[in-house]
């Protein structure tokens, strides 16, 4: 399976609580709901395909069990491409303290997470498609198992917050593989890790 990411951040790198007020406070996050307000009808109609596009999803915890509340849950949010794209098909979650899910069509990955992705990797065919789980996201990255990162850009510096990519990590140079912006001002960029980065002597 090609393993991809897909992100919402602001111009600032920060994607923690775009979808409300009270979606994630910690760390006295007091900015939530900054992506809403900018959700156009074309973003919504694309990331719909691009959910249809996954054969299977994986979490972190924290983002799915704020998926399985919401999409997993509630009529009108199930019944929208994206929740029937989640509904319909295999969610995993990286998690060792989860042990009874109960969205339907989850597997717990608890033992050796490297092991676990790779496996998923090498044995299945499609898209294993990564959504908000920044904690997982970074770590895939740290780990080279990420195939394709594609962010969804939002024109807004929100000014705190938890960023997708940490102060100090892993350098990545990355080649550009699709671009496209939509109305309000959110562009996508999707790009595949292309080993170090070459840096100026």
């Amino acid at each position: 399976m090609k393993l991809t990411t897909v992100t919402n951040v602001s111009v600032d790198g920060v994607m923690q609580g775009l979808g409300g007020s009270d979606e994630d406070r910690r760390g006295g996050f007091e900015r939530g709901g900054w992506a809403l307000p900018l959700w156009g009808a074309d973003v919504e109609t694309f990331l719909g395909q691009v959910y249809q596009r996954a054969d299977a999803f994986l979490f972190g915890r924290r983002t799915y069990e704020i998926f399985a509340r919401s999409w997993g849950a509630i009529d009108e949010m199930a019944n929208a491409p994206i929740g029937r794209a989640l509904n319909a098909r295999p969610k995993y979650v990286a998690s060792a303290t989860l042990t009874d899910p109960q969205w339907d069509g989850t597997t717990v990955l608890a033992g050796d997470l490297a092991a676990a992705v790779s496996e998923l990797k090498a044995n299945r065919e499609g898209e294993l498609q990564v959504h908000g789980s920044g904690t997982l996201v970074r770590w895939l990255l740290e780990h080279h198992l990420v195939d394709e990162i594609t962010l969804f850009t939002f024109p807004v510096v929100v000014g705190q917050g938890t960023r997708l990519f940490p102060d100090a990590g892993p350098d990545t140079a990355l080649d550009l593989a699709d671009f496209r912006a939509f109305t309000d001002g959110i562009t996508l960029q999707t790009y595949r890790p292309a080993g170090r980065p070459r840096y100026a002597t």
